[in-house]
């Protein structure tokens, strides 16, 4: 029989009890941040429940981790504490458990109805990178750019590419994005374009959320990385195709990604997501013995993007897509990272790249889905071939279990206009 929770947890709902996934709130304006877990359609006050000293074993009971405005302290005590807190969250909130569930006052401060609260970004991120780990992505870019001869470089069989992000502009979901302006190829003989990106896109990604980091000068074994990944959240590297494109030779994205990125809300943690583990692809050729994993596995989240179109009441779902389409796992993302003896910190993010699948339907941006805009994408009416202002994005991502799902919330977004 599976876990109850005395929560009514509605049978569609993202948040029942077999997943918790964390993030920080406000539970009104004014007040302070502080760690919290999903449950349905409330959020538990993690604060409320450790000073009613509720997180009674070894590694929580003295802890203050859960009475910070975010939860990087506690990403950092690891596995053990993960563990016990789950444990103590899912006992707490079960439907046999009275400690919680037959003490009205107890109940009335820690349960915040979710749609009263405001969600914030739920780490502190030191730093950002962006990985390139989808086959079906690199070989559709390849293709659009250098043509179908060789599309994906024969580097990308060999090691996670990645390039390092801006964090200071990673934003919670909900946040409007500015279409940004830059530079952009030259027509003929006349100097680069200059204003408003004209190829503004969205890229449907996952990232890991790091635990417990490393020294410098230390990697960290790939069998032993996911020890250091606490969870996932939805990503949105929103990207301006153009500008893009005319700066990244030789040395990558640079203004036509730092604008913004948006992710969820809530973590949702791997305990929760490993009822869903599943064999990852077969690499060839075989990595080389630093990334070569003695068990190498994805997680099977299903992953929707819609489009709402400025001026118009109704979202289209223009994507399906799957986690397990990624070619490199998270743990070998890791590994790599830091191989050179690069030092990850609690709260870093690293992002899986555009997570597109083999067929038209599960391609994760519109680079791929109008192929640069040569092909219109049809919405409720109205045809796209990059996003427009007023546009909003929502990303959606679930695994399916028995008789309940695991679920991310949304991750969104709406496209203002530039600035004048």
């Amino acid at each position: 029989m599976g876990l109850k929770s005395f929560i009514e947890v509605h049978s569609d709902s993202h948040f029942p009890i077999e997943n918790l996934p964390y993030g920080v709130f406000k539970p009104e304006p004014g007040s302070e941040p502080r760690p919290g877990v999903a449950i349905g359609e409330y959020v538990l006050d993690l604060s409320v429940i450790a000073s009613a000293g509720l997180f009674d074993g070894l590694t929580l009971k003295n802890s203050d981790c859960f009475n910070q405005p975010n939860l990087n302290k506690f990403l950092g005590m690891g596995r053990t504490a993960w563990k016990e807190a789950r444990a103590t969250i899912q006992k707490l909130l079960s439907f046999s458990e009275p400690a919680l569930r037959d003490n009205a006052i107890l109940r009335q401060k820690s349960l915040v109805p979710m749609d009263k609260v405001q969600m914030l970004l739920p780490i502190a991120i030191g730093d950002y990178t962006d990985f390139f780990s989808s086959m079906h992505h690199a070989k559709n870019c390849g293709t659009i750019f250098r043509g179908p001869e060789n599309p994906i470089p024969a580097n990308w069989f060999h090691l996670p590419i990645a390039y390092h992000g801006r964090a200071s502009s990673i934003v919670i979901s909900g946040t409007d994005i500015i279409r940004p302006k830059g530079q952009g190829h030259p027509s003929a003989n006349s100097p680069p374009y200059f204003g408003p990106s004209r190829k503004l896109d969205f890229e449907l990604e996952m990232a890991a959320v790091v635990g417990p980091g490393n020294e410098l000068g230390k990697p960290i074994n790939v069998n032993e990385a996911s020890d250091h990944i606490f969870g996932l959240v939805l990503l949105n590297d929103w990207s301006a195709r153009d500008i893009q494109a005319w700066e990244y030779v030789p040395l990558g994205p640079f203004l036509g990604k730092s604008f913004g990125t948006t992710i969820s809300p809530w973590i949702v943690t791997l305990d929760a997501l490993e009822p869903f583990a599943c064999d990852a692809p077969k690499q060839s050729p075989y990595p080389l013995p630093y990334l070569a994993e003695k068990i190498s596995k994805n997680f099977d989240i299903s992953l929707e993007v819609l489009i709402k179109p400025a001026g118009q009441k109704h979202s289209s779902i223009v994507t399906r897509s799957n986690f397990n389409h990624l070619y490199w796992t998270l743990t070998q993302q890791l590994a790599h990272h830091t191989i050179n003896g690069c030092n990850l910190r609690p709260g870093d993010l690293l992002a899986t790249g555009t997570i597109s699948g083999p067929d038209p339907e599960s391609y994760g941006c519109l680079l791929e889905l109008t192929w640069n805009g040569q092909k219109p994408l049809s919405l409720g009416g109205t045809d796209r071939h990059f996003l427009e202002d007023g546009d909003e994005v929502t990303f959606t991502g679930c695994c399916k279990g028995n008789g309940y799902n695991v679920g991310f919330g949304t991750c969104s977004g709406k496209i203002l206009p530039a600035p004048l």
